[in-house]
C-alpha cells in the first residue's frame, strides 16, 4: 500500500451513536446522554451504516436551522468510513493542489460545478493546456475489500457518465473519480446490483475514452486526520 497522506484535520469532533436515520438529510444521533439531530450530506441509502448503536463521528454546527450537528464518519474497521460527500470533495481538492495525485500532476482547478450540456460537473480543470472535465462520484459501500457505487439507482449518474463520453468521443479530456473513502479497501467497482444500466455504462465510458479513476481515504478517529492512503486504486468493471 502506497504511504499514507495527511490531508486535513476535523476540528472539534465528537464522537456519537446512530439512533436512526429521520429522511434524506437527516439523522438522530446520540451525543453523551443527549439525543440531536445530525444533517448528512450523503443521500445515498447508506443502510449498512444506519444501525442503531453504530460509532459514528460529526461536529456541531453553530448556523441556524433545525440540525445541531453534522455527521460526517462512520465507525468501520477501527477507523472511519468517510461519507460526508463535501468533505470526500475537499480531500481531493487538497490532493490536487499539494500534488498528491500524480495521474493529475500536471493540472490546476480553473472552475467547480462547471456546465457541461444539460448537466454540471463536478470540475473543469487545466492540463498541460488542455481543458478536463473530472466527475467525482462517492463510494461507500463495501463488498468485501472492493468499494462500491452506487448503492441505488442513480438516474443523475448515468446522466453524467453520458455527457462525459460525449465529450471523450469528441476528443476533449474526461475522467470519472470514484472516492473510496473506506479503510483496507483494495479496489472499486460497480455496484451492478443496484443500478445494472450505470454498471455497464462504465463498460461504454471507458471504450469511449472516459478515464476511471478511485482514490482511497478514510478518517482517523484517534488524531482526527483525514488520510489519503492510494491515489490510485484499481478500478474493476468485471465482466
Amino acid at each position: 500500500m502506497p504511504e499514507l497522506t495527511k490531508l486535513f484535520q476535523i476540528e472539534h469532533p465528537h464522537e456519537c451513536r446512530i439512533r436512526e436515520r429521520l429522511n434524506r438529510f437527516v439523522v438522530l444521533i446520540e451525543v453523551g446522554e443527549q439525543e440531536y439531530r445530525a444533517h448528512i450530506t450523503n443521500t445515498g441509502r447508506l443502510s449498512e451504516f444506519m444501525i442503531a448503536g453504530q460509532r459514528a463521528f460529526c461536529f456541531r454546527t453553530y448556523h441556524q436551522g433545525t440540525t445541531e450537528f453534522r455527521l460526517f464518519a462512520i465507525e468501520e474497521h477501527g477507523l472511519g468510513a468517510l461519507i460526508d460527500t463535501w468533505l470526500q470533495m475537499t480531500a481531493f481538492e487538497v490532493a490536487l493542489d499539494h500534488g498528491r495525485i500524480p495521474w493529475l500532476s500536471n493540472c490546476r482547478m480553473v472552475k467547480r460545478n462547471a456546465q457541461l450540456g444539460a448537466s454540471r460537473i463536478d470540475y473543469l480543470l487545466a492540463c498541460g493546456g488542455e481543458a478536463l472535465y473530472l466527475e467525482v462520484k462517492s463510494a461507500v459501500l463495501r463488498a468485501g475489500t472492493y468499494a462500491l457505487y452506487p448503492d441505488c439507482p442513480s438516474e443523475r449518474g448515468r446522466r453524467h457518465i453520458q455527457e462525459l463520453m460525449r465529450i471523450a468521443r469528441a476528443g476533449v479530456q474526461a475522467k470519472l473519480v470514484f472516492m473510496a473513502a473506506l479503510p483496507n479497501v483494495t479496489a472499486f467497482k460497480p455496484n451492478r446490483a443496484a443500478d445494472l444500466e450505470l454498471s455497464e455504462a462504465l463498460k461504454v465510458a471507458r471504450l469511449s475514452g472516459v478515464d476511471l479513476k478511485a482514490l482511497g481515504l478514510f478518517y482517523h478517529p484517534d488524531d482526527a486526520w483525514v488520510y489519503l492512503y492510494d491515489p490510485e486504486l484499481p478500478v474493476s468493471l468485471g465482466t
